[in-house]
């Protein structure tokens, strides 16, 4: 909006202008609107879910709330852009009204609501953009039928969902890991040409979780919740869509994927195929690591945020 009154202004200052307002916005309203959130009731299923209990949950509401007003703001929006975000919020708030009931959703209601929102995006993006789409390592771009992308975008979006909502169950985790896959992100979307506008909203997605991040380090004041986790899942697929490569995905994203996607096809498995894989280890990874090896909430962190700047780094030194 801000962009809209002055051609003449520096798109660039703008934004980052818009970030720091982010940073700042975020941790007021976290320092102190915190009032306004559900209280954690302990989780008795998760190793030492009951210290989570008492403290405010679903600060995704009031962060997701600020990076939307804050790319509003501060960046050139885009039609396609502006559904995103509406989208973005809709993720949140199916998120928040879960952290807010005080008998939790049912896999099923959260999984179509989840669904609802997936194919929505994935239909706006082919509308926006095209069914075409890079493959890592090859050279020539790849075009499939604009119903297959949209099936397989619908794929992407809801498993980063889930899998993003499954690793939130340490202090510090979800974000931290969000943050990398988010930055990774932003490098390969410079390295493969990605709209200046959609890497400042990146960044905006980022200032906004480090301001998170502040009170959510252990021992942590404050838990993201649905409202966050589910928000960033989605975001974190959106952004990869708009590289062009979203199979980039997978590397960018491998410690979240590791964290809660084997969750996933556990249950998945043992659900529908009566398949049961993995029997000695506990799933999400982090509660296996802290519970069966002795990490402890700040070594989980480190240690999952190491390897996937690891990988990260790889990644980006190889497609330079």
């Amino acid at each position: 909006m801000i962009t809209l009154l002055n051609t003449n202004l520096d798109h660039r200052m703008i934004a980052l202008i818009g970030i720091l307002f982010t940073y700042a916005a975020t941790f007021i309203l976290l320092k102190f609107g915190t009032g306004i959130l559900p209280r954690d009731g302990g989780r008795d299923f998760a190793h030492d879910g009951k210290l989570s209990q008492g403290k405010p949950r679903g600060a995704g509401f009031l962060f997701i709330l600020v990076f939307a007003i804050a790319t509003l703001l501060f960046l050139p929006i885009s039609n396609e852009e502006l559904i995103y975000v509406i989208m973005i919020l809709a993720a949140m708030l199916t998120g928040f009204l879960d952290d807010c009931s005080k008998n939790p959703w049912g896999e099923l209601k959260k999984g179509l609501l989840d669904m609802a929102i997936a194919v929505t995006t994935a239909i706006t993006y082919v509308n926006f953009n095209s069914s075409t789409f890079d493959i890592p390592f090859i050279s020539s771009p790849v075009t499939i039928h604009p119903v297959l992308f949209v099936i397989l975008a619908t794929i992407l979006i809801f498993v980063s969902i889930n899998v993003t909502n499954c690793s939130d169950g340490v202090d510090g985790l979800s974000g931290t890991l969000s943050v990398i896959t988010l930055l990774t992100i932003y490098g390969l979307g410079r390295i493969t040409g990605m709209d200046p506008g959609d890497t400042y909203m990146l960044l905006i997605m980022v200032s906004c979780i480090m301001s998170y991040l502040w009170f959510n380090a252990t021992p942590s004041l404050m838990m993201m919740g649905d409202a966050g986790s589910r928000a960033l899942g989605f975001f974190i697929a959106v952004a990869a869509l708009k590289t062009g490569s979203p199979l980039l995905y997978i590397p960018a994203a491998f410690m979240l994927i590791l964290d809660g996607g084997l969750g996933l096809i556990k249950v998945s498995l043992i659900r529908f195929l009566k398949v049961r894989i993995l029997k000695n280890t506990l799933t999400p990874i982090h509660d296996h690591v802290r519970k069966n090896l002795g990490w402890s909430n700040t070594q989980v962190v480190f240690k999952f945020a190491i390897i996937q700047i690891l990988i990260s780094f790889t990644l980006i030194w190889i497609l330079t």
